[in-house]
């Protein structure tokens, strides 16, 4: 079975969630008030952001901790870090924080998915499946959702269904080049190899108008090989 595979920062797979709008107005108010001395949450959220994409998870980790100790019921911040624990390798640290999101938040389909992706990845497939099932009954225009759902199934070989949830994300937009090459994947490991190919070109082609590139455009240069090999022997 091939190791389970998420889109990475860069794709937006994992849910990062920004400062609600009535937070970012009352931050502003303080600054012109004068009120408020410290760096603001939406500054302190923005910048935690910036430093996990450039792989500063420990500056990320504790910028959010300062978050959390100001806002100690505030879901999103321990969904975040949560993502970073992730990000860093530190599963358990991970899984605490999504259980404490969901804890202070029942309804945070993000951290489902977020720990529908840690369940995933330690081969806990059905686990991972009734939480993006949950994340999909909260939100079911939830891309990146159907994307990893799907990706589970296809670990399972329920490549039907997989193909179903793929078909569903495209119609809901976005993140095109990841459903092309998932799909792509899925049909070829089904022996679909001209919808194969075909689903390859599509995402290298978006990858290339998007200037996407980095760990996806590799996988699905690695599989377009991978499928053309035998052809040219």
């Amino acid at each position: 079975m091939n190791a389970h595979a998420f889109v990475n920062w860069q794709d937006q797979n994992r849910q990062w969630l920004p400062m609600p709008r009535q937070e970012r107005r009352l931050a502003r108010i303080q600054r012109i008030s004068g009120q408020d001395r410290q760096p603001s949450d939406q500054s302190l959220r923005a910048s935690a952001h910036r430093k996990a994409k450039q792989g500063d998870y420990m500056g990320a980790i504790a910028l959010l901790t300062q978050l959390i100790t100001r806002h100690p019921k505030h879901a999103i911040d321990y969904n975040n870090r949560g993502l970073i624990y992730f990000q860093s390798g530190q599963g358990e640290k991970a899984l605490a924080d999504y259980n404490k999101a969901l804890q202070l938040n029942p309804e945070l389909d993000s951290a489902y998915n977020n720990r529908a992706n840690y369940y995933a990845s330690h081969g806990k497939l059905g686990e991972a499946l009734t939480d993006y099932e949950m994340a999909l009954d909260l939100n079911p225009g939830n891309t990146r959702t159907w994307i990893n759902q799907a990706i589970t199934f296809r670990e399972l070989g329920i490549y039907d269904l997989a193909l179903e949830n793929l078909d569903m994300a495209l119609m809901l937009g976005g993140l095109e080049e990841n459903i092309y090459a998932e799909r792509g994947r899925t049909y070829h490991l089904r022996g679909d190899w001209n919808c194969a190919i075909a689903d390859y070109q599509r995402a290298l082609t978006a990858m290339t108008q998007s200037g996407l590139v980095g760990r996806l455009r590799r996988n699905v240069e690695t599989w377009m090989r991978e499928l053309l090999k035998p052809l040219s022997a």
